[in-house]
């Protein structure tokens, strides 16, 4: 049995994290901080070290030189992807994002046990079937059929990719399976959403500054271009790029070199670039809102990513595999879809695409009576609304949190059911932006959870009274 210690300050998150992995089967240990696990265990004697990244005392890096010959997996918020990227390069077996999902960590822990190095955990796993750390994007209709030979054919390749397809699809999924396939898969694939950087950091975030390029560089760093050396770089949502970042990564796909902001030396890097859009980027560069030379250095190779609504024998076969997952997750089990469920679910137009698939189902497990999943749990007969509308909808059959949970208690709490008590008991007192760095994630991933969850938002009224 393999020996797992966790290094975590946060309480509830320590305690779920540990029932999951004790559930599976793996003996756990567990710590506050660095100092606390020096001192009470011998390091060497686990088969894989879990730590936060910022603890209070030590930083859980300062793990990797202590453990020694023991994988370490750095667990960060998306907010702190580059500090998670230095990690690697300090040693760190692999990163996984906060908030994840049950699957994604038990996926991690396996690979790095089984001895394959696993990328960044960020994918949408219930979109896929994972076999011997290989991303399959589910589906057997023939658009689906021709895209996976596709990514066969670019994999073998070191071109750029483009991406293209509506939101939702799987863009970062058909992104990770070239990666897997290529060459390149023994240094882990960095995936960045363009959207969620601010404008003025994106340039710093992308290739890195010197010290004292502007106010607050305190030391120089390396950017995430330069990280990537050697792998793969995905930048989700390209086409939120802004203009002056877009002149130096075309320089980059043309001379294969990068210069941090505020030196005036550049350097090589060898990294494949591959980009994501649901936007016509050809339109944007007609109105002059991307730059039409970027457009065809990206345009070498391109994939389309049918949505949902053309791929309608795929449908049920995603859904099944998504309720599999979701009732794992859950710990239920023998959950079934009713015959107008399925019915409903071939015939809806799934605007949300996959995506939108994963919410419907996750909501229809939390809501259902019994083990049937019927089609008014499901949602699709409600007529089109806000979303704050239909959150309010199921919003009042979501129990409210008790405040007074014993420990024993708290800690049979899963990570889901952690996130959504702290938002709920918190969300009256606090704006987005605070729960968001309450919880150590970005405003966009806070948003991305409530939704999967089922969290309503707090009324227009209560936000402006903040």
């Amino acid at each position: 049995m393999s020996r797992i210690l966790i290094v975590e300050d946060e309480t509830i998150i320590r305690a779920a994290l540990r029932r999951l992995l004790e559930k599976n089967n793996f003996e756990v240990e567990d710590a506050a901080s660095v100092d606390e696990a020096t001192r009470r265990f011998k390091l060497e004697d686990f088969n894989l070290i879990i730590s936060d990244l910022r603890l209070p005392g030590a930083p859980g890096t300062d793990l990797i030189e202590l453990a020694k010959s023991v994988p370490v997996l750095i667990m960060t918020s998306y907010a702190s992807l580059r500090s998670a990227v230095d990690a690697m390069k300090l040693g760190a077996v692999d990163y996984i994002a906060k908030p994840f999902d049950h699957d994604e960590m038990l996926l991690a822990v396996r690979s790095i046990l089984d001895g394959k190095t696993n990328n960044p955990v960020q994918a949408n796993t219930l979109q896929t079937n994972t076999n011997a750390g290989q991303t399959h994007i589910l589906g057997s209709c023939a658009a689906m059929q021709e895209l996976a030979k596709r990514i066969t054919k670019i994999a073998r390749t070191h071109a750029t990719v483009l991406i293209q397809g509506e939101s939702g699809t799987g863009k970062e999924l058909a992104a990770r399976s070239i990666h897997e396939q290529s060459d390149r898969a023994h240094i882990p694939m960095i995936s960045v959403n363009c959207a969620a950087i601010p404008e003025s950091l994106i340039e710093s975030e992308l290739f890195g500054h010197e010290k004292g390029a502007f106010t607050g560089a305190n030391v120089g760093r390396s950017g995430l271009l330069e990280a990537a050396d050697g792998g793969t770089l995905f930048l989700d949502e390209i086409g939120e790029l802004p203009l002056e970042a877009q002149a130096r990564l075309l320089r980059f796909l043309q001379e294969g070199e990068i210069r941090r902001v505020g030196s005036v030396h550049s350097k090589k890097v060898d990294v494949r670039l591959i980009a994501a859009t649901h936007r016509n980027l050809k339109e944007l560069a007609k109105q002059n809102q991307f730059r039409e030379d970027l457009y065809y250095r990206l345009y070498v190779m391109e994939l389309r990513i049918p949505p949902l609504r053309e791929r309608d024998s795929d449908i049920l076969e995603i859904a099944d595999q998504m309720l599999v997952n979701a009732c794992r997750r859950m710990n239920v089990t023998n959950y079934h879809f009713s015959h107008e469920a399925r019915q409903a679910m071939s015939t809806y137009r799934w605007p949300g695409n996959v995506r939108e698939l994963e919410n419907a189902i996750e909501r229809a497990v939390i809501l259902a009576e019994g083990s049937l999943i019927t089609l008014d749990v499901l949602g699709l007969d409600i007529p089109k609304a806000s979303l704050d509308e239909l959150e309010t909808q199921f919003a009042a059959r979501i129990p409210e949190p008790d405040a007074t949970l014993s420990t024993e208690e708290q800690a049979n709490l899963s990570l889901d059911d952690y996130f959504q008590r702290f938002v709920i008991e918190n969300q009256d007192k606090l704006s987005e932006t605070e729960l968001a760095k309450k919880l150590g994630v970005s405003r966009k991933c806070l948003w991305e959870r409530r939704q999967k969850l089922g969290i309503p938002r707090k009324s227009k009224k209560q936000a402006n009274s903040l």
